[in-house]
């Protein structure tokens, strides 16, 4: 375990250019970093957060993007199991969202456009037709400022940004709030708050690709997979929901029990085909106001589990459709079809244009608060 701390520490100083990402030898508690210089001038930050199981996950405040995670295997060695990149220059020419925190809103609005109180609002098409993750420059692409405050040296970091009235089309102001917390039971807990100052809508998610496996090392399809729903949200063929409510009783889309993601991925069905594999928004079982497992997946050569607890009412399940092997990552290391899968916690897609889905309207004097926590096991 020693000696894969210190190629961790390795990693790190490789990545910074600095000896400060893992705490000075006076410390424990590891201190900031600088991970790049952005073309306005401003400096992007590294944060590295550790348990006293040696869990340890490195945040960048640009994108609020999570850039490493690093969890033990059932033998206690660690690996690095999110999806990413070395550079800051990478990260900000990134189209995969890798560990990215997403907004104003997560997933799809059909035709870039809803109408709110009776007025339309027009948003950017970045996704053929239709709005994604929040537009050309979402908060995936913002940096944003760390509530030294509010945040915990070595436990938690708190990243505040105001997104301005018609930043990408969105109505209204809203300060958003986003704490990440490490905790001594093994969970990465992230805790989501806006307020705005006129009508508008908000749908936050967090956008890592994992591989329990290690980065790089094989495809997820061997991942054994349990979702805690009934229904799932069936699309058209840009990807954008029907509105109807269907059971996953029959389909690929039952991972009521757990499933290896591979066995129905291949099968001939017609929401397999719109989305090129699982590409899909689960209807969580249970109230969307209560933290609760929504989500476990087991990688069997490792025996490393990993649990997701929601307040949110879905669950986006990506299995990395789009990764071809043209992205290089971590140490040139080639992405590969399905090397990575999103679990990402959520408000519906195109909710603003079905009225019978949860609502994302946000006004002012209300908050916005949601809760997400990845728990990290073996077996």
């Amino acid at each position: 375990m020693k000696l894969r701390r210190v190629l961790l520490a390795g990693w790190c100083l490789i990545l910074a250019g600095l000896s400060g990402c893992g705490g000075d030898k006076n410390s424990s508690t590891p201190v900031p970093a600088i991970f790049g210089t952005l073309d306005d001038g401003r400096s992007a930050m590294l944060y590295t957060l550790r348990n006293k199981n040696e869990l340890e996950t490195i945040i960048t405040n640009f994108g609020g993007r999570v850039v490493s995670m690093h969890v033990p295997d059932r033998k206690g060695m660690l690996d690095d199991i999110v999806l990413g990149y070395d550079s800051l220059q990478q990260y900000e020419t990134d189209r995969s969202y890798f560990g990215a925190l997403v907004g104003r809103y997560g997933n799809r609005i059909g035709k870039a456009m809803f109408t709110l109180d009776g007025s339309v609002v027009t948003l950017a098409a970045n996704d053929g037709a239709n709005h994604l993750h929040g537009g050309l420059k979402g908060f995936d692409k913002v940096l944003w400022t760390v509530d030294e405050a509010a945040s915990v040296p070595g436990r938690s970091l708190a990243l505040t940004y105001q997104s301005p009235d018609g930043e990408e089309g969105y109505p209204g102001t809203i300060s958003v709030r986003v704490v990440y917390t490490l905790n001594e039971e093994n969970e990465l807990v992230i805790e989501y708050d806006a307020q705005s100052d006129k009508p508008t809508v908000v749908n936050l998610t967090h956008h890592s690709y994992f591989n329990l496996a290690g980065v790089g090392v094989r495809d997820v399809l061997d991942h054994e997979l349990m979702i805690a729903a009934d229904r799932f949200t069936p699309v058209d063929e840009g990807l954008i929901p029907t509105g109807e409510l269907r059971s996953v009783e029959g389909t690929p889309m039952d991972f009521s029990l757990p499933a290896r993601i591979g066995a129905r991925i291949g099968l001939e069905d017609e929401q397999i085909r719109f989305g090129g594999g699982y590409d899909h928004n689960w209807v969580l079982n249970g109230g969307s106001d209560s933290l609760r497992v929504v989500a476990s997946l087991f990688e069997p050569t490792t025996g490393r589990m990993m649990e997701v607890l929601t307040t949110e009412p879905g669950l986006q399940f990506y299995s990395g459709n789009f990764l071809d092997g043209t992205t290089r990552g971590k140490s040139g290391r080639q992405y590969h079809f399905r090397t990575g899968l999103c679990l990402e916690t959520q408000h519906f897609p195109d909710s603003p244009n079905k009225s019978h889905f949860p609502s994302t309207v946000l006004r002012p004097g209300e908050r916005y608060h949601t809760t997400t926590a990845y728990r990290f096991t073996v077996r």
